[in-house]
């Protein structure tokens, strides 16, 4: 069988034809075979493409019409079982609630409900060892029905039908080098260069990754630069994972100056986390790093930054925007493990998932666990700027825990709760940062009011609120709204917002100039539509819904009075049947 031709980040993967062989033989195993629940290994070296090879399979059409339920799971080396258990729920059921009174032993149990009767088929990337499989192996039924497991491991003694994949040769290295190198140039790819070129590749010891991220530094030099990479890859007398370690090092050294905490900022995300790029841009924005152009927008110069880095193949394109553009992305497992570490060694970055201990200088936080140990850990939050919370579940008491401390983080410009549901109210502890910049949470319930206090955040740029609920959701936001002049994304999601204003006051209320993008207001047809739509004048990307009202003459009329949003690029509408109360 064929080598495969490994993906390139940000490449269009239809052009990776070599990979079709070893696609079907695995996608024909999966279907065919015993009746009775096996599993499928893909083994190999990190950073020799296991998990490209695995995701091509598993978004097969063939395999998403043939299984009922499936389900993806990133195990990496420190992985807490709970958090596990419950992103694979979370996949099988999206209605799944969990109580925080459950214990952890239930998971494995509600699993295997769920999942009893079903032709399913679980992805695990990137099983370090055999405990990790014994630990979730439980949650599995076997019902004879054609269920399997999907995994990829650097462990060869991972049991299973195993498909171990080699290091690429010496051709295949030059020729992956060759191609992306000619790829991400704009010039043509100078031919004076091969000889130098067949040497970097031969010195990336097979490792596809490593090539695919040395191709990124050499498009942007010359061959005085090719020179100096030789020769730095050359001095380190290495292997194997070693040597990938050695050629990110090199790829961030050779990252201009603004792209570097843009890049370790994805250390901030758990492990092969697809990651919303708005979200990331605006993060970006909020964290400083973007440099101010007089004739660009923020949000058009961070656009830059994320393409820069594609093309440097330190980020991989996931999934892409109808209209052109990067909907997600991440980053490989190694570069993520690089990222945290360098951004820790040099005080940009800490991450923790337990007790934390860290100095008293921090500036930002990523944390994953128990807010307990956050909370009793205070005194190290007094200079802190960021702090993003990862857990995939919260408890009564960890809003709490939280709230108990809020007024320590006097400077806190980036607050990112979003990933957790805090309650079903808005905490107004949390109109106390003044400082903020950007701020994400999430809330259960069908109504949600939000304090008139929010104003008090007048530096706010990005405000981003997430309602679940299974039932027609509402956000009332206050009159006060007006006044955060500084506003540019404002969104709800999972709920429409409510932001009537009485009459005598459309006039008097003052002007979003900033608003670029907003979702998902609720606005009644008629004048008072219009006079609402001219509070943010300069929006680029709206969605609404669109209700009837006693003074509406018709849709098609006040939709047409829109044209005054000169800067619109993208409008969604949605039109309710009937007036809502």
């Amino acid at each position: 069988m064929p080598r495969p031709m490994w993906n390139v980040p940000g490449r269009d993967h239809d052009r990776d034809h070599d990979f079709e062989p070893w696609v079907e033989v695995i996608i024909n195993q999966l279907k065919g075979g015993s009746m009775q629940l096996d599993m499928l290994s893909i083994v190999g070296m990190p950073g020799i493409g296991k998990t490209t090879l695995a995701q091509k399979v598993y978004h097969d059409p063939s395999v998403t019409s043939h299984f009922h339920v499936r389900a993806w799971c990133c195990i990496s080396q420190t992985y807490n079982k709970r958090d596990l258990l419950s992103e694979i729920l979370a996949c099988i059921d999206q209605k799944a609630q969990f109580s925080e009174t459950k214990e952890d032993d239930d998971l494995p149990d509600i699993i295997r409900k769920n999942l009893k009767g079903k032709k399913y088929l679980i992805f695990l990337d990137d099983v370090w060892d055999i405990e990790a499989w014994h630990t979730l192996k439980i949650s599995f039924p076997d019902d004879a029905n054609g269920s399997r497991i999907l995994l990829t491991s650097r462990d060869h003694e991972i049991t299973g039908n195993r498909h171990v994949v080699q290091l690429l040769t010496d051709d295949e290295s030059w020729e992956l080098l060759q191609t992306n190198v000619a790829n991400a140039r704009v010039e043509v790819y100078p031919p004076e260069l091969n000889v130098l070129g067949r040497k970097i590749a031969r010195n990336c010891k097979g490792l596809p990754l490593s090539i695919v991220i040395i191709s990124g530094i050499l498009a942007t030099l010359d061959q005085a630069g090719w020179v100096e990479v030789l020769n730095s890859l050359s001095s380190n007398i290495v292997c194997d994972t070693d040597q990938c370690k050695s050629i990110l090092e090199l790829s961030y050294i050779h990252l201009p100056d603004h792209l570097k905490p843009c890049l370790l900022y994805f250390g901030a995300f758990r492990e092969d986390q697809a990651i919303p790029t708005q979200r990331l841009k605006w993060l970006w924005i909020a964290e400083g790093f973007v440099q101010k152009n007089e004739s660009k927008s923020p949000e058009e110069i961070v656009e830059g930054y994320i393409t820069s880095l594609i093309k440097r193949s330190l980020v991989t394109v996931g999934k892409q925007r109808s209209l052109g553009g990067v909907k997600t992305c991440h980053i490989h497992d190694l570069l993520h493990v690089f990222c945290k570490g360098k951004a820790k060694d040099i005080n940009f970055l800490q991450l923790s998932k337990e007790a934390f201990d860290g100095p008293h200088h921090l500036r930002r936080l990523s944390y994953g666990s128990d807010l307990k140990y956050i909370a009793k850990s205070r005194i190290f939050f007094t200079r802190i700027r960021s702090l993003l919370l990862r857990c995939n579940y919260f408890s009564s008491k960890d809003t709490d825990y939280m709230l108990s401390f809020v007024f320590v983080l006097k400077l806190l410009r980036v607050l990112d709760l979003g990933n957790t549901e805090i309650g079903y109210t808005f905490p107004s502890e949390l109109c106390l940062l003044v400082h903020l910049r950007y701020l994400a949470v999430k809330f259960q319930g069908r109504k949600l009011k939000i304090p008139s206090s929010l104003a008090n955040l007048s530096n706010l740029e990005t405000l981003l609120l997430t309602v679940h609920c299974f039932d027609r959701a509402h956000c009332l936001l206050p009159d006060a709204l007006w006044n955060m002049q500084k506003l540019r994304h404002l969104h709800v999601y999972g709920a429409f917002i409510d932001i009537r204003l009485a009459n005598d006051s459309l006039d008097s209320s003052s002007t979003l100039y900033d608003l670029a993008t907003f979702s998902t207001p609720k606005f009644y047809l008629g004048q008072s539509m219009v006079q609402m739509m001219r509070k943010f004048p300069n929006v680029r990307e709206l969605k609404c819904r669109l209700l009837e009202s006693e003074e509406s003459t018709g849709e098609s009329n006040a939709i047409a009075e829109m044209g005054f949003l000169t800067q619109l690029e993208s409008l969604k509408l949605t039109l309710a049947d009937g007036v809502e109360e």
